[in-house]
């Protein structure tokens, strides 16, 4: 059997580390989102329209700081969500140098099955994955891994209706 060098060199890879349990769950939220909500959407599109959805309409500034995330990443990712109808640049009022982004009709639409459907469901199956971790953090990173490649979000989540 190959060593996990990314899990035996501890600490020291720990941004490897999140990083690959991050695809792992973003891959499978991908798989949820086909089977939920019939929809082939970029697992990384979910926090956007998310936050247009509770702020309204933002600067792609302030969509970065919102979620953490640089705002190249922001504004490229902005660009696609564009060409799919799911967003559109609206001029700010106080200061026209600047767009705010804001849903479409179609990114509404979307929002409200991903409300109903799949963000409830990816929620429960990844507390049902966390649930019960001991140990120290690597460790508890250690038990989330096996957990994730025994049993899939997808297996995860209770039947709908969803609670809210």
């Amino acid at each position: 059997m190959v060593e996990d060098i990314v899990r035996t060199l501890g600490y020291a890879t720990l941004g490897s580390r999140l990083k690959r349990i991050g695809e792992k769950l973003q891959s499978q939220t991908q798989d949820l989102t086909l089977t939920l909500a019939g929809e082939d959407l970029p697992t990384p599109y979910n926090p956007v329209l998310a936050a247009l959805d509770l702020h309204g309409p933002m600067s792609i500034g302030d969509l970065a700081k919102s979620l953490g995330q640089s705002q190249p990443g922001i504004t490229r990712m902005i660009n696609k969500m564009k060409h799919e109808g799911l967003v559109e640049p609206r001029p700010d009022p106080t200061d026209k140098r600047v767009n705010a982004i804001q849903l479409t009709e179609e990114g509404n639409k979307l929002v409200e099955k991903l409300k109903g459907k799949l963000w409830p469901a990816v929620t429960l199956a990844v507390e049902d994955a966390c649930r019960d971790l001991h140990g120290s953090f690597l460790e508890q990173l250690t038990q989330l891994e096996k957990r994730l490649s025994e049993l899939s979000l997808a297996d995860r989540h209770p039947p709908p209706p969803f609670p809210d």
